[in-house]
């Protein structure tokens, strides 16, 4: 008696096999290191874009709160636009929380 495998179920099986073999290989390799100086560099950055950005927020909340003295429609946009860019650090840090990268959240520096 005679066992014929047709040829879609062995590229099935070799299409199976290689991938749980490529998933136990990710596992197992190493993961990169970033150097401590390039990560305080990234620290140090962001510290400055943080303040650029509070900076540039705030005076957009105030050309939106004159705009708005003025009675123009559009200076309501121009203060959320304002708070938004003022607090981009809290907003993304507390996206990287919620969806569990906490570990990828850098902490600026001053």
């Amino acid at each position: 008696m005679k066992i014929r495998v047709s040829k879609p179920t062995v590229g099935v099986l070799l299409i199976a096999h290689l991938l749980t073999q490529s998933a136990n290989a990710a596992v197992t390799l190493p993961l990169a290191q970033i150097p401590a100086e390039v990560k305080t560099g990234f620290q140090y950055g962001l510290g400055i874009l943080f303040m650029v950005g509070f900076i540039w927020g705030v005076i957009n909340i105030w050309g939106g709160a004159e705009k708005m003295k003025r009675g123009d429609a559009e200076g309501k946009m121009g203060i959320v636009s304002g708070i938004i860019i003022a607090g981009a650090a809290a907003i993304m840090s507390a996206l990287f929380y919620i969806f569990g990268l906490s570990g990828g959240a850098l902490t600026p520096e001053f």
